[in-house]
C-alpha cells in the first residue's frame, strides 16, 4: 500500500499498487509535466542563486583569507628586509675580514713561494756548485791519474794530501804532528799519522792515513775494502784512535762519490774518503777530540787521584806488612837476644866463679912471683947464670 497526500486538501489517503499506478499516471499529463518543468526551473534559480551566493561567501571569505595572507607576508617581508639587512651587514663584515685574511694569507703565500724559490734556488745553485766542483775534480783525477804511471799515482796521492796540509800547517794546525810512518818493525805501515796534543801534553787526537789510487788501465782492480784489514792492523799496533783510507779507488762507486763513508761496523773507527774530503775529515775529528778534551782531563785528573790514594793505600798496606814483618822479626831477635842474655849472665857468673876459685891461685902464683929472684932462676942453671953475670958488668 502507498500513501498519498492531497496537495490542495491535505488529506492523506492509501492506495494500492494498481491505483497508484493510476495515479501516476494521471500526473504525467500535461500539467504535471508543466508543474515539473516550473518546479525544476524554480529548483534551477535556487540552485544557481545558491551556487552564487556560496561563490560570494567563498570570494569573501578568500578575499579575507588573501588580504590575510597578504598582511602576513608583508610583515614577513618586513621582517626579512630587516633580517636581510642584518645578516647583509653581518656577511659584508664578515667577507670584509675573510678578504682581509685572504689577503693576509696570499701575502704570506706569495712570500712563502718567494722565499720558498730563492731557497730552491739558492739549493740548486748550491748543488750545481758542488757537483760542478765534484765532476771538475773527478775529472781532474781522471786526467791525473791517465797522465802518470802504477806506482807513481800512489806517490802522487800522497803529495796532494802533504801539499794540502802544509797549506794550513801554520794557521790550522801550528801544533800537530804529521809525517810519514817509516816504522816497518811490526812488517807493516800506514802512510801518514796525524797527531796533536793539548798544552799539557795530553794527545786527545791520532790518526793513521792510508792513499790509494790506480790506474784505469791496470789490469787488476782494487777495491777499497781489500785494504782496510790491514790499516786496521797498523792503527792498533801504532796505537792511533781513527783510521782514514784516502782512495781514488772505485771511481765510479756512488757509494764514495757522495762524501764521508762511514765503516765502524766493520773495523772500529774506520772512515773512507775521496782527497777532496781529506782536510774537512781533519778537521772534523780533530773539533771532535777537542769538544771532548776537556772531558777527557777531568777524566784524567780523577784517574790520577785515584791512582795516587791507591798509591797510598798499596804503600800503606806495604808499610803494614813490613811494619808487622819487622816486629815479628824484631821480637823473635829480642827474645833471642833475652835469652842470649840470659846465657851470657849463666856463662858470666861461671867465668865470675872461675874467677873467684882462681883468685887463690894468682894469690899463691903472686906470692911466687914474690919470691923469685934471680939467684933462684939461675940455680943448677950455670948458663944463665953466666948470661946474667955478664949483664950485671956491664
Amino acid at each position: 500500500m502507498q500513501e498519498i497526500k492531497c496537495p490542495k486538501c491535505g488529506e492523506v489517503f492509501q492506495v494500492d499498487e494498481s491505483g497508484y499506478a493510476q495515479i501516476v499516471q494521471q500526473v504525467r499529463n500535461k500539467e504535471f509535466d508543466k508543474e515539473l518543468s516550473r518546479r525544476e526551473q524554480q529548483f534551477a534559480e535556487e540552485k544557481n542563486t545558491a551556487v552564487k551566493m556560496a561563490e560570494l561567501e567563498k570570494e569573501k571569505s578568500y578575499a579575507e583569507k588573501l588580504v590575510e595572507m597578504e598582511q602576513k607576508i608583508a610583515s614577513l617581508q618586513a621582517k626579512l628586509e630587516a633580517s636581510n639587512k642584518d645578516t647583509e651587514l653581518a656577511v659584508t663584515k664578515a667577507v670584509q675580514e675573510k678578504e682581509k685574511e685572504l689577503s693576509r694569507c696570499s701575502l704570506e703565500i706569495a712570500n712563502l713561494e718567494n722565499e720558498k724559490k730563492e731557497q730552491q734556488q739558492n739549493l740548486k745553485e748550491y748543488y750545481e756548485d758542488k757537483m760542478k766542483l765534484l765532476n771538475e775534480q773527478i775529472d781532474y783525477y781522471k786526467d791525473f791519474k791517465a797522465k802518470q804511471s802504477t806506482k807513481m799515482v800512489g806517490e802522487s796521492l800522497e803529495q796532494h794530501c802533504e801539499i794540502e796540509f802544509n797549506k794550513l800547517r801554520a794557521t790550522a794546525f801550528p801544533t800537530a804532528y804529521f809525517e810519514k810512518d817509516n816504522d816497518a818493525r811490526t812488517g807493516s805501515k800506514g802512510d801518514y799519522i796525524f797527531r796533536e796534543e793539548a798544552e799539557d801534553g795530553t794527545e786527545f787526537i791520532s790518526i793513521m792515513f792510508e792513499m790509494k789510487n790506480e790506474m784505469d788501465q791496470t789490469a787488476t782492480k782494487k777495491k777499497n775494502e781489500d785494504f782496510l784489514k790491514e790499516l786496521d792492523k797498523d792503527r792498533r799496533e801504532k796505537k792511533c784512535e781513527y783510521a782514514v783510507l784516502v782512495s781514488l779507488l772505485e771511481i765510479d762507486n756512488e757509494l764514495y762519490n757522495t762524501g764521508i763513508v762511514d765503516m765502524s761496523y766493520k773495523y772500529d773507527k774506520m772512515y773512507v774518503i775521496r782527497p777532496q774530503f781529506f782536510i774537512p775529515m781533519i778537521t772534523i775529528l780533530r773539533n771532535a777530540a777537542m769538544n771532548s778534551l776537556a772531558y777527557r782531563q777531568e777524566v784524567e785528573i780523577m784517574r790520577n787521584q785515584n791512582i795516587d790514594i791507591s798509591r797510598f793505600e798499596e804503600n800503606m798496606n806495604k808499610f803494614k806488612e813490613g811494619f808487622a814483618k819487622n816486629y815479628q822479626l824484631a821480637s823473635k831477635k829480642f827474645n833471642t837476644a833475652i835469652d842470649e842474655i840470659d846465657k851470657s849472665i849463666s856463662h858470666l857468673q861461671k867465668i865470675k866463679e872461675a874467677l873467684l876459685s882462681s883468685e887463690n891461685n894468682l894469690r899463691l902464683a903472686n906470692n911466687k912471683a914474690e919470691d923469685l929472684t934471680i939467684k933462684k932462676l939461675t940455680r943448677n942453671n950455670p948458663t944463665m947464670k953466666a948470661m946474667f953475670d955478664e949483664q950485671n958488668k956491664k
